[in-house]
């Protein structure tokens, strides 16, 4: 797979869902584990969602 989310985006991503599972991990709402989806989207560079919609965020 083609990598498709870029720098900036990446880590807003990473920094996002680390807070997120941080949050579920201290007593937070069952949602927050919902983290691990921008997480591992900046970890692995891709994102399903943006491949749907023709969007890419990557330098060229």
């Amino acid at each position: 797979m083609n990598a498709n989310v870029g720098g900036f985006d990446k880590g807003v991503r990473v920094v996002v869902g680390a807070v997120l599972i941080g949050w579920a991990l201290i007593g937070g709402p069952w949602w927050a584990w919902l983290g691990v989806v921008p997480l591992a989207t900046g970890l692995f560079n891709v994102c399903p969602l943006y491949r749907l919609l023709g969007v890419n965020t990557c330098r060229r």
